[in-house]
């Protein structure tokens, strides 16, 4: 199905791009979003007596978001989550919790401006993209830890499971006995030698 773009759509096309897509994609994103038109002649003669206002409003859209990115961009988040001994999360960080995160931080935004591939299922720092208009979009540290002391480590740049995993490797060593049996409690040799000749 070809449809006339609106505004920019990110790997499709900008404002005015004639471009063919699935028809599921048009009908179900595009067309309800008002992101796109159908392209038939009819269409394409209103988008061109618009085109100017259309431009217009989506530059003055575009500069709010420039302005709002400046607050946003390279902002920080902590998020206290429960978790393994390995890192890994009792549930994941969801865009909701991102986004109820810097609400509390003073910022609005909406779900749909978060863009997250994929769950944050560990602790760790993490950028998150944040979409606020076609043409603008910011980074947003999100920092999951399991206590605010690891927080902070984790916000000075440490690796707070390579430190962990350190400390348990250095805790405790084992005396190895080459000549030992597999299963024989290991004894001092010097008092078998004594005992055998007496």
């Amino acid at each position: 199905m070809d449809v006339i773009l609106l505004e920019r759509v990110e790997k499709l096309g900008q404002i005015g791009d004639v471009v063919s897509v699935k028809p599921g994609f048009a009908r179900n994103f595009l067309l309800p979003r008002k992101k796109a038109l159908r392209a038939n002649e009819a269409n394409r003669k209103v988008f061109e007596a618009n085109r100017a206002q259309i431009e217009a409003d989506n530059a003055a859209r575009r500069s709010d978001a420039e302005t709002a990115s400046k607050d946003i961009d390279g902002k920080s988040v902590t998020l206290i989550r429960q978790a393994s001994n390995t890192g890994q999360l009792y549930g994941s960080v969801s865009v909701r919790d991102i986004v109820e995160a810097l609400e509390a931080d003073g910022t609005k935004l909406t779900k749909s401006q978060v863009v997250l591939d994929r769950p944050i299922k560990s602790i760790g720092v993490s950028d998150v993209r944040v979409q606020l208009h076609p043409e603008v979009s910011v980074k947003v540290t999100v920092n999951v830890a399991r206590s605010p002391e690891e927080a902070e480590l984790q916000a000075q740049g440490v690796d707070v499971m390579a430190e962990m995993f350190e400390k348990d490797e250095a805790g405790f060593t084992e005396d190895f006995d080459p000549n030992a049996e597999p299963g024989e409690i290991a004894t001092d040799r010097g008092d078998e030698d004594d005992s055998r000749e007496g």
